[in-house]
């Protein structure tokens, strides 16, 4: 099982990642790793970014039935 060191070393090496990239890596189920990233968020050592609306290639996420579901979210180190 994955620690937070790890999912900050993770990050560290890569840069940034998505929830999605960083769980299939650690291979920590999502929820337990959700938790983790919201800690470190609390802590003051993670932060979560989102893509620009303007990087849409086609443009449809604002029209998006989902709301803006093909914005991505990122997670790097502060």
């Amino acid at each position: 099982m994955a620690s937070l060191m790890d999912v900050r070393n993770m990050l560290a090496l890569q840069g940034r990642m998505e929830a999605s990239q960083l769980s299939a890596a650690l291979n920590l189920p999502r929820p337990l790793l959700d938790a983790m990233l919201s800690r470190m968020e609390a802590m003051g050592k993670a932060r979560r970014t989102q893509e620009d609306v303007e990087s849409c290639l086609n443009g449809s996420c604002k029209r998006c039935p989902e709301g803006k579901a093909c914005l991505r979210e990122w997670w790097m180190l502060r």
